[in-house]
């Protein structure tokens, strides 16, 4: 259903069962896949490629030109998955020509009350992001990241998969897979054990996570000392693999 107060743009192009509420906004070149749901005075703009099942609450403004003052107007675009929840208020920036031209979204993530991704972030999927979290631009995160609300996450850092940032957390540089992390000085806290158990992770593998985390942080090693060691570790534990990949991936430095 279209609401009758709804501004579609003759250049959008939308899915089969798709609702639009009250006073929506739907520009040009957007595409919004089958069953999402765009409720009142939702904005959403384009370049914009939106997949299956997405659902935008009152006040989202979706595919919006960045707030980089290097933008001059250059085309870029938002590529969105399949059932994102993006709650009241979540703001949603297209990319800038000075990274790939693209802010990408992966599916099934959450997206609570006034968070805001900014332009060239590149997310994963199973994310919960809480309310009023700030990524600012070129900003990766991993799959199944959680934020807590009022996270604050600075430029070009790259947030591992299955990690967790406690409430008003401040990110400098990069957070490795599986870490958490709380405070305004990014301190690490421990390994996500917790998400990992809800996942299905074994025992015998997070015990190895929980050994690697020691490597990098309890045992006084150099980063490349504790690489060494997480080496000797990722043959039996492939998931140990994935901690060293993002080490050597890292540019601004993981937190320590």
């Amino acid at each position: 259903m279209i609401h009758e107060t709804a501004v579609i743009s003759p250049g959008a192009t939308l899915g089969n069962n798709v609702t639009v509420g009250p006073f929506a906004i739907i520009g040009d070149e957007v595409v919004i896949g089958d069953n999402c749901r765009i409720e009142s005075h939702v904005v959403i703009k384009g370049p914009t490629r939106i997949g299956q099942g997405n659902h935008f609450y009152q006040f989202c403004s979706i595919g919006e030109d960045c707030q980089d003052k290097k933008y001059a107007g250059e085309r870029t675009e938002l590529l969105i998955g399949n059932n994102n929840v993006f709650r009241e208020g979540v703001t949603v920036h297209r990319g800038t020509v000075q990274d790939e031209s693209v802010t990408r979204i992966g599916s099934d993530n959450l997206f609570m009350v006034n968070a805001h991704i900014a332009h060239d972030c590149v997310l994963g999927s199973n994310i919960i992001i809480a309310n009023n979290v700030m990524l600012a631009g070129h900003v990766e995160v991993g799959d199944y990241a959680i934020f807590g609300g009022a996270t604050a996450v600075h430029q070009f850092c790259k947030i591992g998969a299955h990690s967790f940032m406690g409430g008003g957390a401040i990110i400098l540089r990069d957070v490795p897979p599986f870490v958490m992390v709380s405070g305004t000085k990014h301190i690490p806290q421990g390994i996500n054990s917790e998400g990992l158990r809800r996942r299905g992770y074994s025992k015998e593998t997070v015990m190895a996570i929980k050994r690697g985390y020691k490597a990098i942080y309890r045992e006084n090693n150099t980063l490349d000392e504790a690489i060494k060691k997480l080496t000797e570790m990722a043959d039996e534990h492939p998931e140990i693999g994935m901690v060293i990949t993002f080490l050597a991936a890292s540019e601004r430095g993981i937190i320590r």
